[in-house]
Order: structure tokens, then sequence, then C-alpha cells
């Protein structure tokens, strides 16, 4: 990865940025973590794609891997699958977060009784960032169970990155319609969305002009890879540099099939200008995050 290191250097210092805020990388308990690159290994149903993990390596080298590259902040997104797993995770993302000070502490949640509950001791415990997953959690985001968590983070202004597109396959509660009608409930709720909500971007755009606190993540989107089966409608250019405030860096790190630097090289070959790369790849993030 020795190319790919200087890659992402060059990047950065021709832009003249003192280094990346990444919104979108993955740090979860090893047992899960090795269930995930099981799952894309195997070409599972949500994928069907030959999907090799780029950075398959332990923890401690990921880390340095991360800040090799000058990723100055990161977050640990991980997300439950079914009841009774997100305060376990929570608890661990806890003590990652403590021990990793360019980590924001990450927290996640499922629709279940003590959903609330867990949520507001992972607040107090300084979560920083939440991670939901509509896709694979399969669950609807309007669950009475989840209402005391959307008014919390929304009071709280705590952003949620979420998984709420239909890419790379279409769930029972994805699509800009059951999360636009949480929005509708929670107006001022930070809400990412991940991947730039692919397929669904023109739709996504449209609720992050609505929302003032809609933002969006880049993870995956641009790339050589989505660009195969999901891309971003060239029409929409003008639309995402108006919003250029309101994009974040994301990348998936370390569940991507392709190096680090390519996403960046995605982003720069869309062709909105320094400022724009500069906003995306740092200075949005800073200015959420307070960092």
């Amino acid at each position: 990865m020795g190319d790919d290191h200087d890659d992402v250097v060059r990047f950065r210092q021709r832009l003249g940025l003192p280094g990346l805020i990444d919104v979108h990388t993955h740090f979860m308990p090893e047992r899960v973590l090795r269930k995930v690159w099981a799952y894309f290994d195997s070409a599972g149903p949500l994928t069907g794609l030959e999907w090799p993990i780029a950075y398959r390596h332990e923890e401690a080298e990921r880390l340095a891997v991360l800040r090799s590259f000058g990723v100055l902040r990161f977050t640990s997104m991980l997300y439950p699958h079914k009841p009774g797993m997100a305060a376990w995770l929570n608890d661990w993302a806890a003590g990652f977060a403590a021990r990793t000070p360019d980590c924001l502490h990450t927290a996640t949640f499922f629709p279940e009784p003590d959903a609330g509950r867990y949520v507001r001791e992972a607040v107090e415990a300084g979560a920083r960032v939440f991670k939901a997953h509509l896709q694979v959690g399969a669950y609807d985001p309007n669950d009475p169970l989840l209402d005391p968590v959307w008014g919390l983070l929304a009071e709280a202004g705590i952003p949620v990155v979420t998984h709420c597109g239909s890419g790379p396959a279409p769930g029972e509660h994805t699509g800009p319609g059951p999360i636009g009608r949480v929005l509708a409930r929670h107006p001022r709720l930070p809400l990412i969305v991940a991947h730039m909500g692919m397929p669904e971007y023109a739709e996504f755009l449209t609720l992050a002009e609505t929302y003032p606190e809609v933002r969006l993540d880049t993870t995956m989107a641009f790339t050589d890879f989505v660009e195969e089966f999901s891309p971003f409608p060239p029409a929409e250019h003008g639309r995402l540099a108006d919003l250029g405030d309101r994009v974040l860096l994301g990348t998936d790190f370390p569940n991507i099939p392709y190096p680090y630097a390519h996403q960046l090289h995605a982003l720069e070959r869309l062709g909105l200008g320094d400022d724009w790369l500069r906003a995306v790849c740092h200075d949005n993030a800073k200015a959420l995050f307070g960092v």
C-alpha cells in the first residue's frame, strides 16, 4: 500500500489540507468484523458482487494505515442486525473511543424497548455520532420504539450516519420515503445520508435541500466500482456543487475493494473545484464535530 499512501499524501498536500476527516470508517469487535468480512467474501445477497477487502489487517495496523494517510478524525461505524445487540456494541465502542482519541466516539441503536435508555446513556458517555443501517437491520425508522431516539438525537444535535438508500440492494424500509417521514417529524435531526443515498441520489439531494441539517457522505460514491452499477447522474453535479457545505468525506475503510486514494481521486475528477474538495474532505466535518 506504499503507492496508496503516497497518493493520499500528495492529494492532501496539493490542497493544503492539514489532514482528512473521514466520517464513515468501520471499527467493531473482531468477531463481528470477521463475520462482516466473511459476508463480503461470499458475495452475500445484499451485494452479489466480488468484493475483496483491501485493508484486511489487524486493528492496530488498520489504525496505523489511517493515521499514515493523515486522517485526523474517523469513526467506528457499527450496527446491530437484531435486538439485544446494540447496547453491547455501544459498550465496545465506548472502550474503543477511550483508547483511540482520534476516533469520534460512535454508537448505534435498534428498535427495541430499551433503545431510548441506552441511547441516552451513550450520549451521556460522550457519543459524538451514531450509525443506523436500515438495510442490514431491516427495520422501519418510523417504528414507535425509535421515537425517543430520534427526538433525543435531534435535541442534542448529534449526527446519525444512516444507510437509508436502496443500494446495493433495496430493502423494505430503504429509499427516501421512510427516512423522509422521520425528518418531517424531526426537521432539526442532523442526518448524514450514507453513500450519497445511492441509487436514489437525486431524491436524497432534495432532502438535503429541504432540511438544512441533512448532509450526505461520499462513501464509495463516484468510484469506478460503484459507477459500474449505480452511476451518479451527471445532471446532478450542479446541485452537488451547491450543497458543497453539506457533503462529507466517507470511505467505508477498511471494507473497500480498492485503494483508499481512489475515493479521493473519484471526488477530484468530478471537477467541482479545490474549495469544494477542501470543504468535503476536511472543513465541513471540522465544523460539524467541532474538531
